[in-house]
């Protein structure tokens, strides 16, 4: 067998390794990574509620045409309460609340929102559902959450107090990990996909108000490279990348997936650097090796998985 040949065995080998809930679940957090980096881009010339609730309504859009012409099936029952959970969280919630945050502070700051993410997640998976990780998981999810807050904090030059940003971000967590937990109970009933675009469907009609008022209050206006941003958080970050971060988390372990977004602020603020100028200094580099090692051990760690109860 050539070197050509055993080179592509092994990297078919190491993908085949990946487990797939981990694999769907990175792709997510990749597309996730440039949320906040473009969102400030996109407050230059946009106002923070055309951002927050237009995103929803173009990405709504793409969902219903998604979902007419596969011609999916009605969620029943008590699916739409939980869908309006997600709706709540992910579609209303994280995006409206960061996109103020996002005014007063830079992303690097904002990124520290996202640190706190995975374990928000874990905590509300662990309470929603009878999955039960193994002290291990805990303990490097612990771990991982402190190296990715202590980084994020660092580079955003220290948080001295808690201020209106701070509260709006905190609050966005909450939201959007219960979002992430539903969402992720949810697609292993509807599908993945289906849950995000049944979400957006049935915020639609709040998110197109909102919007209406963002526009009649302060006509949009911006140069191509804001409304370029505006596209990817619309079809990006608020559509395609719920897929398959929605399609990892189905396929679980829910709250070990969950943990994959550690590595999300360091990547945010990489795009921060490169996109914003942040100065990437010694501490990008020893935090992101900190965050991805712990966010490894804490996604290998196994611990016992209880199906979930049928709703």
């Amino acid at each position: 067998m050539s070197a050509q040949s055993s080179a592509i065995v092994s990297r078919r080998h190491l993908l085949s390794t990946v487990p797939a809930g981990l694999a769907w679940g990175l792709l997510g957090v990749l597309a996730f990574s440039f949320t906040v980096p473009l969102t400030r881009v996109a407050l230059r010339d946009l106002d923070p509620l055309f951002i927050g609730a237009g995103r929803a309504v173009v990405a709504a859009a793409l969902a219903g045409t998604a979902l007419a012409l596969s011609g999916q099936r009605l969620p029943r029952g008590a699916q739409w309460g939980r869908l309006a959970v997600v709706g709540a969280g992910v579609v209303a919630g994280f995006p409206l609340l960061t996109s103020y945050a996002l005014t007063e502070v830079p992303a690097s700051h904002g990124a520290v929102v996202i640190a706190v993410l995975p374990a928000a997640t874990a905590v509300i998976a662990v309470l929603r559902t009878r999955e039960r990780p193994v002290p291990a998981f805990w303990l490097y999810a612990g771990l991982g959450s402190a190296a990715a807050v202590g980084f994020a904090v660092a580079q955003s030059g220290g948080v001295s107090h808690l201020h209106r940003a701070d509260l709006l971000l905190f609050t966005g967590v909450i939201a959007c990990a219960t979002g992430y937990a539903e969402g992720g109970v949810l697609s292993r009933e509807l599908g993945s996909w289906q849950t995000i675009s049944w979400a957006l469907v049935l915020s639609a009609p709040v998110m197109a108000l909102l919007t209406t008022v963002s526009v009649v209050r302060q006509p949009p206006s911006a140069p191509p490279v804001a409304w370029l941003c505006f596209g990817y958080l619309a079809a990006i970050s608020m559509f395609l990348g719920f897929i398959a971060w929605y399609r990892g988390l189905a396929l679980g372990p829910m709250a070990q997936v969950s943990q994959v977004q550690l590595v999300q602020p360091v990547l945010s603020i990489t795009w921060a650097g490169l996109l914003l100028g942040e100065t990437i200094t010694w501490l990008t580099v020893a935090g992101g090796l900190t965050v991805i090692a712990c966010a490894g051990r804490a996604t290998s760690s196994r611990g016992r998985r209880v199906p979930a109860r049928p709703s």
